[in-house]
């Protein structure tokens, strides 16, 4: 009923996450319905630490024996400095294509399209490493799962070929998972991170509950230290952590199919990052504990799956391994998401070749199809590598990693500056129900400045040319220059296809 005084003052209208996404400048094309579980979902298991740690531990272990695990807390504090900065942009700036849209929005036109460029590249490369670790899982379940030939081993022919089969197999699945739309996609995304949750919890049980040491283990070199140069060893071991705590960012990916971006998305990129963290590095000492031998050579060699079988046995470490499927069925999922939602960014933008087809997305599902089936089809045609050299495909699964974290740079060295510029300014964003977002304050400056430093550093040791890491069976000497080369040749590239002359349909100011 209307006041015909005109002394009450009208109720205030309430603007919802359709208005935010407006005063960007865009439409809400995507359908908004995720929740704070669907959005920490996204990040972990992009991570996927039964998956990753599953694959990589031999690689830690291998360098640096059980000291290794010093690495991993070490990196989590690396990458933590750069959630801390990516949830400050979260709250700021919750669009679709996260890297690209951040690094736009601080460093211009240019470092935006480079930083979409890098993780564009990474992603679609991560998809591939991630689908092919079928093949180190299912024929241990079930011999039937060796489809062309015998050797199930990656590195012999009939396995390479069977895990091309088996990982385009995996992406046909999670193509068609993504098209049917972001609901459907969080269904199953939530229900595995769900049962990889409920795994790591019962792997980390099983190792504690048949500990034949203690922790003490983890300040044990297994005789390393008394060869020269053990102090680089243990810096290539820290690697293996390098790899598997990326991704936790995907949360902001998926900001625009989200409920109260600006609150959910801050929070989850936080808790990805740590929970995967807490949830590996018990992991990880558990194995150590829990090894029937240290010296043996078989804990380098075999990883997890050779600590889990001893401890639990065949029927009980397959039913964990079956478990590793699941993990590595969403973790495939959450990239290739991730990825077909920073191309419809980029093509919105006008930023991609046949961008209007490209950031078209269906009325009904509210999917970006053309951008998931594109992914799929590349993540395809990126495992062929594996056919004819596996050494280069587990190179450009090393080198993917090194994309990521100059993506990643791309975000917080040009954040550091606008910082330095009195970035933020003006008041404090609130969410969509009133309450203030998410600000590092008076700590931006340190915060940042450490998350820049470390970006550089690690950068420099994933990329610096060591034989053991690109080229471990020393047939291919040319490889370990693979990760210096790549970043040239992806950095000239993108310069060719960098879109000159286009006007963006949607300009910012730096650091607006």
């Amino acid at each position: 009923m209307s006041d015909p005084t005109g002394l009450t003052a009208p109720a205030p209208q309430h603007r919802g996450d359709h208005d935010d996404l407006a005063d960007f400048g865009y439409e809400q094309q995507l359908h908004r319905s995720l929740g704070t579980f669907a959005s920490f979902a996204a990040g972990f298991s992009f991570v996927s630490i039964l998956t990753t740690i599953f694959q990589l531990f031999g690689l830690g272990f291998g360098f640096g024996g059980p000291a290794f695990f010093w690495t991993w807390p070490i990196v989590f504090a690396g990458q933590f400095l750069v959630a801390l900065c990516f949830a400050e942009l979260a709250a700021r700036y919750p669009l679709s294509g996260a890297i690209y849209q951040w690094s736009r929005r601080m460093g211009g036109e240019i470092v935006g399209w480079f930083g979409g460029w890098f993780m564009i590249l990474a992603q679609i490369v991560t998809a591939s490493a991630a689908a092919i670790a079928l093949q180190v899982v299912l024929p241990s379940i079930w011999s039937g799962f060796q489809i062309i030939g015998d050797d199930p081993a990656l590195t012999s022919p009939s396995g390479a070929a069977n895990a091309v089969l088996l990982g385009s197999s995996l992406l046909v699945i999670t193509t068609v998972i993504n098209l049917v739309g972001v609901r459907w996609m969080s269904y199953v995304n939530n229900i595995g991170v769900t049962c990889e949750i409920v795994g790591v919890a019962a792997v980390v049980l099983a190792l504690f509950t048949h500990a034949v040491r203690g922790p003490q283990v983890v300040f044990d070199t297994a005789g390393l230290a008394e060869q020269p140069g053990y102090i680089w060893s243990w810096i290539i071991s820290g690697l293996m952590a390098a790899y598997v705590m990326v991704g936790f960012g995907s949360a902001g990916e998926l900001a625009e199919e989200t409920v109260n971006p600006r609150r959910i998305a801050p929070r989850t990129i936080r808790m990805a990052l740590t929970a995967s963290a807490i949830g590996g590095g018990l992991m990880i000492l558990g194995a150590l504990m829990a090894a029937p031998s240290l010296t043996d050579g078989r804990l380098a060699t075999e990883g997890l799956p050779y600590v889990l079988n001893s401890v639990l046995g065949n029927f009980w470490g397959k039913v964990l391994l079956a478990d590793v499927v699941v993990a590595i069925l969403i973790c495939t999922l959450a990239i290739q998401t991730a990825s077909s939602r920073l191309m419809f960014s980029m093509a919105r933008d006008g930023r991609l070749p046949f961008s209007p087809t490209l950031s078209r997305v269906h009325p009904r599902t509210g999917a970006p199809v053309v951008p998931s089936v594109l992914i799929g089809l590349a993540c395809m045609a990126i495992l062929l590598v594996n056919v004819g050299n596996s050494a280069i495909f587990a190179t450009l699964s090393s080198v993917c990693i090194i994309l990521i974290y100059l993506a990643y740079l791309c975000v917080t060295a040009p954040l550091l500056l606008r910082r330095l510029q009195g970035w933020p300014a003006g008041p404090q964003p609130t969410d969509a129900e009133g309450r203030p977002v998410f600000s590092l304050g008076r700590w931006g400056v340190p915060v940042n400045v450490l998350a820049v430093a470390y970006g550089l550093l690690m950068t420099v040791n994933l990329a610096w040319p060591r034989a053991e890491i690109f080229d471990p069976s020393g047939e291919t000497p040319w490889l370990r220059w693979a990760g210096v080369a790549t970043v040239v040749a992806v950095v000239a590239v993108g310069v060719l296809c960098f879109p000159r002359g286009k006007t963006h349909p949607n300009p910012v100011r730096i650091g607006e």
